[in-house]
C-alpha cells in the first residue's frame, strides 16, 4: 500500500475518502466502476459478491483525490467469514470522510432498509442517499415517497441514479468533489487501487464462478492461489483452487464431464488475458475445504489476500 506524503496542498485540490455502503445487491460495486470508468470490483446479481473493504482510486490533476471504499453488503451474519465482512464495512464507515447510502429503489422498502437508515444515521459523517436502480422502475412516482421516507429520517441529499447505465452518476460524483476537505493526495495519482494484481486476478475468478453456478453454491465458495509462473514459451501460468465445504458442492463445480469447471476456465482465461494483456494457462481445481468459512485459519489467509504480493 503506498502512501503519498506532500509538503503542501497546491490550490483548493481536495483529498478524502468515501464509503460505498448498503444492503446486498445495493449495487455498490456497479457505483464504483462506473465512477472509476474501470473495473476494480467484480459484479455479480448474488448476494455478498464483495467480501471486504475494496478501495478505488479517483486522480484528478486539478480537482485532487478521492479514495472510494466498496463495502461488502450489510446482512445478517450466519458465519466467521460474515461476522469479518460486516465489520469491514463497520470500519469504512468510521474511516469515511462521506457517506454513500445505496438503497435498491427498484424493490419495495423493508426491515432490511430501516435497519440501513438506522445504521448509518449514527454516524455523523456527512451523508448522500443514493436511491440505485431506477432504470428497473416502470412507475418513477413511487420514487417520491421513497424521497420523502429518507428526508423525513434526517438525510438531507437524496439522489436518483442508475449505477449500471450511469444515468444521474455524474451529478452525485460532482457532489463529491465538492463535500470532500482540502488536503494532499494519500495515493500515487497513477494508482487504481492499493490491491495487487493476484488479488485481483483471484477475485475475477470468483466472479466467473458466482456467475456459473446457483442457489446456496456462491456464498460456500472462494477462490485461493496457489501458484503464478513465468514461462519460458510466454505463458504466464495461474494455478488456482476453488473452495468448497462440502464433497457434494465440488462436483457441481466441476459440473457433468467437467463442463462447469471447464466453463469457468474459458471464461476466467478470457477475462484475465484482456485484463493483464499477456497470453495465459489456468489450471483450475476444486478442494473441499470443510466449513471454511468458520476456519479462522482460511479466513486470516482470505483476509490477507487483498495486500499480499506474495503467493
Amino acid at each position: 500500500m503506498t502512501e503519498v506524503s506532500g509538503n503542501s496542498v497546491s490550490g483548493n485540490r481536495v483529498s478524502g475518502t468515501i464509503a460505498l455502503v448498503g444492503r446486498p445487491n445495493a449495487g455498490k460495486s456497479t457505483l464504483l466502476n462506473h465512477l472509476m470508468d474501470e473495473k476494480v470490483a467484480i459484479v455479480s446479481n448474488k448476494p455478498q459478491t464483495t467480501r471486504h473493504r475494496l478501495v478505488g482510486i479517483l486522480s484528478d490533476e486539478e480537482r485532487g483525490q478521492i479514495v472510494f471504499y466498496d463495502t461488502p453488503g450489510v446482512h445478517k451474519p450466519q458465519h466467521r467469514m460474515n461476522k469479518r465482512m460486516i465489520k469491514a464495512a463497520q470500519d469504512a464507515l468510521a474511516d469515511a470522510d462521506l457517506i454513500c447510502l445505496l438503497v435498491d429503489a427498484s424493490e419495495p422498502p423493508g426491515n432490511g432498509d430501516a435497519f440501513m437508515r438506522t445504521w448509518v444515521a449514527q454516524v455523523e459523517t456527512p451523508k448522500l442517499v443514493l436511491l440505485n436502480k431506477v432504470d428497473r422502475m416502470r412507475d418513477k412516482d413511487k420514487l417520491l415517497p421513497r424521497i420523502a421516507m429518507y428526508s423525513e429520517a434526517g438525510f438531507s441529499e437524496i439522489i436518483p441514479i442508475s449505477a449500471r447505465t450511469g444515468d444521474g452518476v455524474a451529478p452525485v460524483l460532482e457532489q463529491m468533489w465538492k463535500r470532500l476537505p482540502t488536503g494532499e493526495p494519500r495515493y500515487d495519482p497513477e494508482l487504481l487501487t492499493v490491491h495487487p494484481e493476484r488479488f485481483q486476478v483471484a477475485e475475477r475468478i470468483r466472479e466467473k464462478v458466482l456467475l456459473a453456478t446457483r442457489d446456496e453454491l456462491p456464498f460456500s465458495t472462494a477462490v485461493e492461489l496457489e501458484s503464478w509462473v513465468e514461462r519460458e514459451d510466454g505463458l504466464l501460468a495461474i494455478y488456482a483452487s476453488i473452495l468448497v465445504e462440502r464433497e457434494s458442492q465440488k462436483k457441481i463445480v466441476i459440473g457433468r464431464g467437467g463442463a462447469v469447471i471447464k466453463s469457468i476456465g474459458t471464461a476466467a482465461r478470457l477475462d484475465l488475458e484482456d485484463y493483464l494483456r499477456q497470453r495465459i494457462y489456468l489450471d483450475l481445481k476444486v478442494r473441499v475445504a470443510r466449513d471454511w468459512r468458520q476456519d479462522e485459519r482460511v479466513l486470516e489467509r482470505l483476509d490477507r489476500a487483498p495486500y499480499d504480493t506474495q503467493l
